[in-house]
Parts: C-alpha cells; sequence; structure tokens
C-alpha cells in the first residue's frame, strides 16, 4: 500500500474505469479519414496499383485453368508453353506493383502521421502553463512521441493490407463466375468465423488501449526517476527495494496485458485459417462431385481452388492487421483526445503589435485571478494519478481587486508573506495566464489585445530556478536571440558577470550544461539566465526571486548582472533582498491577494505597517547593526543576509 501511494498508483477509487474497458472515442475512425484528404492524389495512385496487383493475383488461377482445360487435357504443347510464359509475367508485373504500393502507401502513411504529429505539437505549446503544472511529463512525451511512432509503424502495414480488400473482393467475383454454387457454399461458412472474429477485435482494442496507459505510466515513471534531481532525490530518500518492487507490479501488468493481447491475436489468426481450411475441403467434396457429373471440368476445380487460397490468404492476412488497426486507431483516439483540450488562453484575430524598443508602462486594473481546475486545462489520463480530481470544482480566487500603475522605465518591487499571489501576478504580466476579471495592459493596451509575439519580444523573466536545456552555453544563449553574433553574445556574458567564467572553461561557450543545466552551479546558472535575459534585450523584465537561495558571492554576482538587465527597463522585481528595495520607485505589500499598502521604502517605514513589521523581522536584528565598512556606490548587495527568505519569497 505504502509503495503504491509512493508513486502515484493509489488505489483503486470508487471512480477508477475498469482497466479493460478502454474504449476508443466516438468518431475517431471518421477523424482519422480527413487526415487523408492532403493526400488524396496519393490514395488514388494507390488504389489504381493495388486492382492492378488483385487483376494479376485473380489473373493466375484462369493461366492455370487454360493450362489444364485447353493444354494438358487436350495435349496441345503450345498452349501450355503460353501459359507457362504468360505466367512468369504477371509475376514479374506483381513484384513490381508490390514494391510500387509499398512506396505510395509509405508515402501516405508517413504523411498522415507527419501532419498529427506537427498538428500535436502545435496544439500542446499553446495549451496553459498550468496544463504543464499538471501533466505528467513522460506521459505526455509517450503520447506524442511513442505512441505516435508505434501507430507510424502500425498505419504503413494497415495500408498494405488495403490490397488485400481489392484482392478479396476481385476473387469473390470471379468465384461467382466459374461456379456459382460453389461461392455460395463458401460465403455461407464466412459468417460463421467473421462475428466471433469482430467480437475478438473488439477485445483487442480495449486491451490495446489499456496497455498504452500503462505504458504511458511506467514511461511517467521513469522520466521523473531518471532525470538529474529525480535521481539524486531517489539516491537521498529512496528505498530501492520498494522502488523495484513497484516497478515490477508495472512491469508485470504490460506483460499480462501483452499476453493477452498475443493470445487473442492468435486466436484470431486461428479463427481465419480454421475457415480457410474448412472451406477447401468444401469446394474440393461439392466441386469434386460436380466435375465427376460432368458440371465443368476438372482445370476449373482447380483454379476455384486455387482461388480459395488467393482469397483466404487476404482474409488471414486482414486477420492479422487487427491489432494492427486497432493499435492505429487507438493511438489516434489517445492524441483527438489531446486536440480537443482548447487552450484557455488564446490570440484575438486582430491582435495588434506593441511598439518595439519602448519600455512600457504596466497597469493593473481591478484584477481578479483564480486557479483553473483540472477539468478546464488537463487529462486525468495525462496526470496519470488515481486520486480523484476536482470534476467541476472552483478554486478560490489567489488575487482580488489589483489595481496599480508602474511607470515605464520604474522598477515596482512585489513583497509580503509567500503565498500572498506575487509570482501570481508576473504571471499575468507574461500572459501566462489571464485575469478572470479586471485588465494587466501596456501602455493602455490590454494583454488579450496583443499578438502572443509581441509579448514575448517584450517581456523578459528571470526566476529562481533557472532552467537550462541539455545543450552547450552557446545554444542556450542562442534560444533567446538565435542570430545574435559572437560579439553580442561575449557583451551579454560580461553584463551578467559570467564571462570570465566562460572563458576559463576548456571548451568556452560550446561546454555542455547538462541536464537542466546541472553541471552548472546555481549562480552560475542565474547569470547564464540573466545574459539569455540581456541578449533578448525586453523592455519589460520580470523577476521572480532571482537570487533566492544563493550564497553571499553568487547573490553579489547575480546583483550586479541584475543592475545592468534593469537599466532603462520597467521592471517588476519579487524582492527578496533590501538592497533592491530601496532602489524600488514603488513598493508594493502584497497580502491575501490584495495590495496592502504601497510607497517608497521610507514612506513605508514611517507608516509602521505590515511592510514596517516584514523589515523589522528581517533585517533588524542586532547582531545585523554592527558597523560596516562603507560599500562602494555601485555595489548591488550592500545589505546584510535576510533571516528567512520564505518572508520575501514568491
Amino acid at each position: 500500500m505504502e509503495v503504491m501511494l509512493r508513486f502515484g498508483a493509489s488505489p483503486k477509487s470508487d471512480d477508477d474505469p475498469d482497466p479493460w474497458s478502454n474504449r476508443v472515442r466516438p468518431g475517431t475512425v471518421r477523424r482519422v479519414l480527413a487526415y487523408f484528404r492532403p493526400h488524396v492524389g496519393k490514395v488514388a495512385l494507390f488504389v489504381l496499383i493495388a486492382a492492378m496487383e488483385a487483376f494479376v493475383v485473380i489473373a493466375t488461377p484462369l493461366l492455370m485453368k487454360e493450362l489444364i482445360d485447353g493444354g494438358i487435357l487436350k495435349n496441345d504443347f503450345g498452349v501450355v508453353i503460353l501459359m507457362a510464359v504468360l505466367t512468369a509475367g504477371l509475376a514479374v508485373a506483381g513484384a513490381l506493383l508490390s514494391l510500387m504500393s509499398a512506396y505510395v502507401s509509405a508515402k501516405i502513411g508517413e504523411g498522415v502521421t507527419y501532419d498529427l504529429r506537427v498538428q500535436a505539437l502545435d496544439h500542446v505549446r499553446r495549451l496553459p502553463i498550468a496544463f504543464f503544472t499538471r501533466t505528467q511529463t513522460g506521459v505526455l512525451v509517450g503520447r506524442l512521441h511513442t505512441e505516435l511512432i508505434m501507430a507510424q509503424q502500425a498505419f504503413g502495414h494497415l495500408l498494405m493490407a488495403a490490397t488485400s480488400v481489392v484482392t478479396v473482393l476481385l476473387v469473390l467475383a470471379e468465384l461467382f463466375y466459374l461456379s456459382w454454387l460453389v461461392a455460395l457454399v463458401t460465403l455461407v461458412l464466412v459468417p460463421l468465423f467473421v462475428v466471433p472474429w469482430i467480437w475478438v477485435g473488439r477485445i483487442i482494442q480495449r486491451r490495446t488501449g489499456t496497455l498504452m496507459e500503462t505504458n504511458a505510466g511506467l514511461g511517467g515513471l521513469l522520466h521523473e526517476r531518471f532525470n538529474v534531481q529525480g535521481a539524486m532525490l531517489s539516491k537521498l530518500f529512496g528505498r530501492p527495494d520498494e522502488e523495484m518492487a513497484d516497478y515490477r507490479t508495472r512491469a508485470g501488468k504490460i506483460r499480462k496485458i501483452g499476453v493477452s493481447i498475443s493470445i487473442w491475436a492468435r486466436m484470431s489468426f486461428a479463427m481465419m485459417a480454421l475457415m480457410a481450411s474448412i472451406a477447401t475441403a468444401v469446394v474440393y467434396g461439392v466441386g469434386g462431385g460436380l466435375v465427376i457429373d460432368g458440371a465443368f471440368q476438372l482445370g476449373t476445380l482447380i483454379a476455384i481452388a486455387t482461388l480459395l487460397g488467393r482469397l483466404f490468404g487476404p482474409i488471414t492476412q486482414l486477420s492479422g492487421m487487427q491489432e494492427t488497426a486497432q493499435t492505429v486507431v487507438v493511438s489516434f483516439s489517445r492524441i483527438f483526445e489531446l486536440l480537443d483540450l482548447k487552450p484557455l488562453i488564446q490570440e484575438r484575430p486582430d491582435a495588434k503589435e506593441l511598439e518595439k524598443d519602448v519600455a512600457p508602462g504596466i497597469e493593473f486594473d481591478d484584477v481578479a485571478f483564480r486557479y483553473p481546475t483540472a477539468d478546464e486545462v488537463s487529462l486525468a489520463s495525462l496526470e496519470h494519478l488515481r486520486t480523484k480530481r476536482e470534476h467541476g470544482d472552483v478554486t478560490a480566487d489567489v488575487l482580488r481587486g489589483i489595481s496599480f500603475e508602474a511607470p515605464a522605465g520604474t522598477l515596482t518591487a512585489l513583497v509580503g508573506p509567500s503565498g500572498a499571489g506575487k509570482s501570481t501576478m508576473t504571471h499575468l504580466v507574461s500572459r501566462l495566464y489571464d485575469p478572470n476579471s479586471g485588465a494587466v495592459r501596456f501602455d493602455g493596451h490590454d494583454l488579450r489585445d496583443l499578438t502572443f509575439d509581441s509579448i514575448r519580444g517584450t517581456v523578459g523573466v528571470v526566476s529562481q530556478d533557472a532552467y537550462l536545456f541539455h545543450d552547450t552555453i552557446r545554444e542556450n544563449l542562442l534560444y533567446a536571440r538565435p542570430t545574435a553574433t559572437e560579439d553580442e553574445l561575449i557583451e551579454a556574458c560580461k553584463g551578467a558577470q559570467i564571462w570570465e567564467l566562460i572563458q576559463s572553461l576548456p571548451r568556452g561557450f560550446d561546454t555542455v550544461t547538462g541536464d537542466r543545466g546541472y553541471r552548472m552551479s546555481g549562480g552560475e546558472k542565474q547569470r547564464l539566465a540573466i545574459a539569455r535575459l540581456l541578449l533578448k534585450a525586453p523592455t519589460v523584465v520580470v523577476l521572480d526571486e532571482a537570487t533566492a537561495h544563493l550564497d553571499s558571492e553568487s547573490e553579489a554576482a547575480v546583483q550586479r548582472a541584475l543592475k545592468t538587465a534593469l537599466r532603462s527597463r520597467t521592471s517588476l522585481v519579487i524582492a527578496h533582498r533590501l538592497s533592491t528595495i530601496r532602489e524600488a520607485d514603488q513598493i508594493l505589500v502584497i497580502d491575501g491577494g490584495t495590495v496592502r499598502e504601497r510607497g517608497t521604502h521610507d514612506e513605508l517605514l514611517a507608516r509602521g505597517g505590515l511592510y514596517s513589521e516584514l523589515y523589522h523581522t528581517q533585517f533588524a536584528r542586532p547582531e545585523n547593526n554592527a558597523a560596516k565598512p562603507e560599500p562602494e556606490e555601485d555595489e548591488f548587495d550592500e545589505e546584510p543576509e535576510p533571516l528567512d527568505t520564505v518572508v520575501y519569497g514568491g
């Protein structure tokens, strides 16, 4: 029980779905077919080639009939030679057509999955940040990548099976032409096997969906445990025996479902093979009697028997395709589930561009905000937790009636207790979220009326947990501005107080930072993040505890870098150190989602309210009042370390 709770696999709750009831979403097949429209020309060519392949298949038994009836039985050597040559020619033509069919079907299959992959990635990119805070990353990656690869591989095989469908139809037509009685007797047997075959297919479909869901859960677990931070946490606090027990349980479930699918797929194949054998026996029994009675010749019987092999061969192949088809349909259904999740934040068709290279003023006008619920932004299958979600619940307001103005080019500091709503305010400035009421404006323009590109180009953010890609320092910096020159990179790094370190590295800019930048220290990551900010050159800077959790030396370097970053820009800073607060043009004291106090440092101290209380709690201890040498004028971190950074944290 404890292991299940630790790894997000809590005991089955009352509202858990039956693990074997993973059904395809209604309308999935119709939506899949819609993706063929851009490839309709290739589809028409494929159908033509498939028809030609089928004609080759049905022509061979007719040649065999003529070889026996018109050649062997009549002792006509010329007919025998001619039929043999034509049969060889058809074999060569069939091989060439098969290669052409494989090429065209691959173009169609790869094209369809490419279109869906690109659409899904673009859609996920536009989902709100709340989606990613709820979604288990490994599960999302599995759905966007691993499952689409499975569908992509299966899709080509599925298209090739279309040739078998055409073959079956033409073979049936030829059977009726040769002997309607034998064909009719054969067809009577088909429903006896096809109906159970369809029932087996539905079972395979449900189990395939469950297998994908279980694989996604295991993938999410591995992603969390094997990234660098997860691995370190596991080594420091983990319980290896229990973790392996949980892994074995999950892997065992995958094994159990996989064995089940394999058995049902084999049963489907066996049913088709049994149908072919029984039908062949019936043909020889009924057809042999008709030959004895003189209803038709021996060559016709051999042709009919051969056609049956050509009929049940494709049908048997189609039975093997049933599992493949279910894989494709289930994979597409799970992608469609993601595509049906609508972004909460969207760009208006008539959105405007904000003026470039001009620092705008920021205005909050009676802003209220609550975080969206799980049903609004996420999918239970992507969270992959068996705990109850807040279906239809309304979360509490985080911000209530926030109103203030930050004039262009000024620095506004946000202080207050942890959880007061400071970070949420910075998220609204970046338009990671939209307010539920009120408006956030840049120079009088509601952010909802501006283009995403315009906002991204205007706002730069440095948070307390700087993120670096597992790539070189150069590529991490160029992410902000891909066209930056070497000199511009160096200038940004000098401004961020990180150039000397980069120069000292053996590979310089080509040094790999490691997973999430873990090969760099906290201060180094922060300074690289600031260099990235300077390279982007935004006119609005948002600092969300950019110096939290750093040692004094690293913090001093980061603070010097920030002084460069904030110059001539409109800045919104969640204050961590008193030096930042003293330099602020205005200070907003946030408490309980509202602005409790506002003013300069001296004004708020003189007022004796919440700010004064926070200040004296953090900075007025006797040991911090000892005489200290006067700092240089441009030193940015002259104040003592705060005792409890949580009070000024975001």
